[in-house]
């Protein structure tokens, strides 16, 4: 598979991992015990946030891999 192709893939790929991560950490974050405090919900959003690059990285280095 070509870099270029891989890059396209990827670029869908990262697409779907943010839409999907951002839809289920709302619907995570309307539970009644972090819905209920104002602490947890600055840190569940901080973690959630950043959470995301995790996942991601694998992406982007596959994307990034030179073609052989």
């Amino acid at each position: 598979m070509t870099i270029r192709t891989r890059k396209f893939l990827g670029a869908i790929m990262l697409i779907l991992l943010a839409t999907v991560w951002s839809l289920l950490g709302m619907a995570l974050a309307q539970m009644p015990v972090i819905a209920n405090s104002g602490w947890l919900q600055a840190v569940y959003y901080v973690v959630v946030g950043i959470g995301w690059v995790l996942p991601a990285m694998p992406i982007v280095s596959w994307m990034l891999r030179p073609d052989v």
